[in-house]
């Protein structure tokens, strides 16, 4: 590993961290605070907790964990399924305390599944699940979800559903910029195009919608808050099982993210990076249900941030999370960068993330496909595909403890990719590629 070293150009990098992982965070608590009807201040409280954890588990993955300039946050897939339980609880005649109770058990039983089956070396048995055609299934569908995404914030969808025209133009102005400067500005420029849009956005907006800001402001310190602020815990096998698939296809995301970076950075991961990351997301992921938080998770998207920038210093990230970390422990401060417009930061990542899609193919180079063998690509990817464009509304008659993931796209067509690849005997069918990968 390189040896840590500190510069003005880490320095720089590392605030362009720091708004990479505030954009990709800040959401979270607030819609997760909506979601289970908490008061502002028990908002306020989860989203400074949020800043603190996730900025110290950057900083720990960084320089003691897997050793890469690879982000750990609340996970999207543990979003995805948190909002779709707490939707589906009245209809299944349960109160949201209730399921936000057995949500916290089974998400600290996830976590301490996470680093217990890490440290026992389970990420062999999950090396060898995820050949390179399922890593690459995970980031074209990974980036499919994030895009979809980041399009949807870009257009400023209003109450009514449709698109704000003035903030849909100004979205496609910044990314248009952010893609200038990336492809045309000189090379130290470019590698800090992310920061430049985002700054550059941000006060154009505040020009242009003054006030506007992306969040609402939360008043700190106002009011009584409360730890498991979802429900008191309780034990729900329903959930319970739920959360462990999950959790398995969350360590999944490392296994995807580690191997894309090893690509990267020109190096194999070893079994102990592999067994330190997995104890530190473990570990957080068992503390985040005390403060109202979702389970953290390794972000396979950062590759998009380190093939965009070509900076993949560790440092960097280091910085990025100290300052992170600084903005929940003064929580007025961490409070005004919350306010970044959410039309802003998907314009910079709808750009950033355009770089996951040639990951994901190049993940895959020297695959040759035929007309059977294509199966194993398309099927998985296609069908993950369908699911995520299909409304919420469809797996409604679904067993509640069921629907989550029966609706998430992302897991059908990993679960699918996984089936394929240990299930079929590709060789056989004409595939001389597949006894090399599989």
């Amino acid at each position: 590993m390189m040896q840590m070293q500190f510069t003005p150009k880490i320095g720089l990098a590392g605030v362009q961290w720091m708004f990479f992982i505030l954009t990709n965070t800040v959401v979270v608590p607030l819609t997760l605070g909506q979601a289970f009807q908490l008061p502002a201040a028990q908002i306020a409280y989860a989203l400074q907790f949020s800043f603190i954890l996730t900025g110290l588990i950057c900083m720990l993955q960084a320089l003691f964990g897997h050793r890469y300039a690879l982000m750990d946050g609340p996970a999207g897939l543990w979003w995805g399924i948190t909002l779709s339980l707490a939707a589906s609880a009245s209809m299944g005649g349960s109160s949201l305390a209730a399921v936000g109770g057995a949500l916290a058990v089974g998400y600290m039983l996830s976590g301490l599944m996470m680093a217990v089956l890490g440290w026992l070396g389970f990420v062999k048995i999950l090396i060898k699940l995820f050949n390179p055609v399922v890593i690459s299934v995970s980031l074209f569908l990974l980036t499919v979800q994030l895009m979809r995404n980041f399009f949807t914030g870009m257009l400023g969808i209003q109450e009514n559903g449709q698109l704000n025209p003035s903030v849909a133009l100004l979205s496609i102005g910044i990314a248009l910029f952010v893609a200038v400067v990336y492809l045309k500005a000189p090379g130290w420029l470019s590698n800090f195009a992310l920061l430049l849009g985002i700054m550059l956005g941000w006060l154009v907006y505040e020009l242009c919608f003054p006030g506007a800001g992306g969040s609402e402001q939360l008043a700190a310190g106002a009011g009584k808050v409360k730890l498991f602020p979802w429900g008191e815990p309780r034990l729900d096998y329903g959930i319970l099982i739920t959360s462990f698939v999950v959790g398995l296809i969350n360590m999944s995301n490392t296994i995807t993210a580690l191997t894309a970076a090893e690509k990267l950075y020109g190096q194999t991961s070893t079994e102990g990076q592999y067994r330190r990351s997995f104890l530190l997301t473990g570990l957080f992921t068992m503390i985040a249900p005390v403060f109202g938080m979702i389970p953290f998770g390794t972000f396979a998207s950062s590759l998009g941030l380190l093939e965009s920038t070509k900076i993949l210093r560790r440092e960097a990230l280091v910085v990025g999370g100290g300052l992170f970390l600084f903005l929940g422990l003064i929580p007025p401060l961490g409070h005004w960068f919350s306010k970044l417009p959410l039309s802003v930061g998907s314009a910079v990542l709808f750009i950033a993330y355009l770089q996951m899609f040639g990951t994901a193919v190049r993940t895959i180079k020297g695959i040759a496909f035929d007309s059977k063998s294509i199966y194993r690509l398309a099927l998985p990817l296609l069908l993950g595909i369908c699911i995520m464009t299909m409304p919420p509304v469809v797996f409604a008659g679904l067993p509640a403890y069921i629907r989550p993931l029966a609706g998430n796209g992302l897991v059908i067509g990993i679960i699918m990719a996984i089936i394929l690849e240990n299930c079929v005997n590709w060789r056989r069918l004409g595939d001389p590629s597949a006894g090399k990968h599989a």
